[in-house]
């Protein structure tokens, strides 16, 4: 055969070859999109979304029919509680809104930022376009990006008479001079440039658009959850590029250091087998008798923001919450375990003697043998999700941080047991509460208690 002859069938089958490297890199990409993205925060309802000028149920945007005609500044400060602002924006024994709380993170540290109205070191010089574009597109007044620890892909579902009430009451505060703490990523994660390609791809930039195939109640719950209290961000697993996973949404996830469990209405290790009646008590409380209390962050969201809701608002937010489909929790055992024996000779492990002593020395007077508490059901240990978690990710940060709770039946405090005990006692208790009286016992070693100091929010 000539080398004339040849010619024509190299040059096909290089097209060939560049056609198919084509063809890869293109279902790499899209690949790449299907897994990184997913549907929206209310795609699992496939309902007909309209604009909220053409819904014809009542507004399920704004403060409640009760605030309807108070001023600006009090619907800003409703809508502030359910946006949940104080909370990641005051410094434990800082000022009120003034920032400066530590989000440790793998790459180094982020720190909240001052939003009282201060004009030098807070937002007191924002207009109106600009803080609209730093709460919903993560945009500050100098143009740069914020890091996605602020839930902008959240608040952009909310309105714009929502976000500038906020505004309103956020500039009715006294203004705090607090100059803004630096983070400390390091390079590349410091180029916040590069966070424009992340918005792009994971801030839908949009405002919310209510189902009408659901009732009012439940857009008023979707809005609530997912422009206000953003549940999913702490509750759904995130993907390799930080973003929220709804495809597994609200199926828990690990975030400050502390578990956030799986609320998707999965019965063994979701809330799909609670009632209605204490999934509200939860979360206006921060207690349901049987299934536990509050703890960390969750505590500190029920009492600066859920416990300050309306009560049909509550219900709203139930009711969105629990319509979210089943998403199982594998590293989760599907039972809860029962009561535990009396006796302190029984249960939690016989070669862990370190553990039983400072559960004896330090938690049984309160939270009892068998898990009952003598003093109230808010300390009780049995049907607790944190305590049949076998990585006990949450009873360590209890141990080590102590709680708070001033709401329901009783106020009770539990100390901080952080500085009393060392890492390998405190891995020795939690290994000991998780097998006396959950489902499966926790092997938590000392270097997982370190990390789990390092990593909780501060």
């Amino acid at each position: 055969m000539s080398a004339s002859s040849t010619a024509p069938m190299q040059r096909g089958g290089t097209r060939a070859r560049i056609l198919g490297l084509l063809i890869v890199i293109a279902l790499v990409v899209v690949g790449s999109f299907w897994l990184l993205g997913g549907p929206g925060a209310t795609g699992f309802s496939k309902g007909p979304r309209v604009a909220l000028t053409q819904y014809s149920g009542k507004d399920p945007t704004g403060a409640p029919a009760g605030l309807a005609g108070e001023s600006a500044v009090k619907r800003g400060e409703y809508l502030a509680k359910a946006a949940d602002c104080a909370v990641c924006h005051t410094a434990h024994g800082g000022q009120p809104f003034a920032g400066g709380l530590a989000f440790p993170l793998l790459i180094g540290t982020i720190y909240s930022t001052n939003i009282t109205p201060d004009s030098e070191t807070g937002i007191g010089a924002y207009t109106d376009a600009q803080f609209l574009d730093a709460v919903r597109r993560g945009v500050r007044r100098d143009g740069a990006r914020l890091y996605p620890a602020m839930p902008y892909g959240s608040y952009t579902y909310m309105t714009d008479a929502d976000v500038l009430a906020i505004k309103a009451y956020l500039f009715a505060l006294n203004p705090v001079n607090a100059p803004n703490r630096a983070s400390t990523l390091g390079f590349p994660f410091n180029q916040r440039f590069m966070l424009a390609a992340w918005s792009g791809l994971f801030n839908a930039n949009e405002r919310f658009r209510p189902d009408t195939s659901q009732s009012p109640e439940w857009n008023r719950g979707a809005y609530l959850a997912e422009a206000l209290e953003h549940c999913g961000e702490c509750h759904t697993p995130r993907n390799l590029a930080y973003a929220l996973d709804e495809r597994r949404k609200f199926g828990g996830a690990i975030t400050g250091g502390w578990h956030a469990y799986n609320i998707s209405a999965d019965r063994g290790t979701g809330i799909g087998a609670w009632s209605d009646d204490e999934l509200i008590s939860y979360l206006s409380g921060g207690h349901a008798a049987g299934r536990g209390s509050a703890s960390g962050p969750m505590s500190e969201v029920v009492e600066a923001s859920l416990s300050q809701l309306d009560p049909a608002d509550i219900r709203a937010l139930a009711a969105y919450v629990r319509s979210v489909p089943a998403v199982s929790s594998p590293e989760l055992p599907p039972t809860i375990a029962g009561a535990a024996t009396l006796s302190h000779r029984d249960g939690g492990g016989a070669a862990n003697a370190v553990g039983k002593q400072v559960f004896e020395g330090a938690c049984a007077g309160c939270h009892g043998w068998s898990g009952i508490s003598p003093l109230s059901s808010v300390a009780d240990l049995t049907g607790v999700r944190a305590v049949n978690d076998p990585q006990a990710t949450n009873v360590v940060q209890i141990v080590l941080a102590g709680e708070e709770h001033s709401s329901g039946e009783v106020a009770l405090h539990m100390p901080a047991f952080g500085g009393s005990y060392s890492d390998h006692e405190v891995a020795a208790v939690a290994n000991y509460v998780t097998a006396r009286f959950g489902s499966r016992g926790s092997s938590v070693e000392a270097r997982n208690v370190e990390l789990l100091r390092a990593q909780s929010v501060r």
